[in-house]
């Protein structure tokens, strides 16, 4: 849903420590901003590699998704997606950049 809204998408993990990952499921990059979007199989809602990603690199992520299977809700600066709004998700800001 993502890539057939026009969005490039890239992949992003960096180590965590010796034996475990941070992981990024998408990075989709509008103009000079990065929006980091992780996706859960089930109702899980930590987002541990948003977090960590978001405060290395806090001078370009604009906003950040987690995509799951549960109701839409804020947690933080997290804005948590019910898996069928992924089409509207970065809706506003391609409005804004066109």
């Amino acid at each position: 849903m993502l890539a057939t809204s026009g969005n490039k998408l890239f992949y992003y993990a960096w180590p965590k420590d010796a034996t475990h990952n941070y992981e990024i499921d998408f990075l989709v990059s509008q103009g000079s901003k990065i929006y980091p979007i992780e996706v859960k199989s089930s109702g899980y809602n930590a987002h541990a590699s948003l977090d960590a990603f978001s405060k290395k690199f806090s001078q370009i992520v604009d906003k950040r998704y987690l995509i799951y299977t549960k109701d839409l809700k804020r947690d933080g600066e997290t804005l948590l997606l019910p898996v069928y709004m992924t089409p509207f998700l970065l809706e506003d800001q391609q409005r804004e950049n066109t």
